[in-house]
């Protein structure tokens, strides 16, 4: 998920610069909110796979 984010990112920096601006601003919201769902998911798994059984 990380990964995904990591290249959506690149896409719209990339995008950016080439003066794609439309598709820019999408990659970059895609990013973002892959992102938080990747920050989300962690703190989830950071908590509830630490229990013993």
């Amino acid at each position: 998920m990380l990964g995904y984010a990591v290249l959506f990112f690149i896409i719209a920096v990339v995008a950016g610069v080439l003066g794609f601006f439309t598709l820019a601003s999408a990659a970059a919201g895609i990013a973002k909110i892959l992102f938080v769902v990747f920050i989300i998911l962690f703190i989830l798994s950071f908590f509830f796979g630490r229990r013993r059984v």
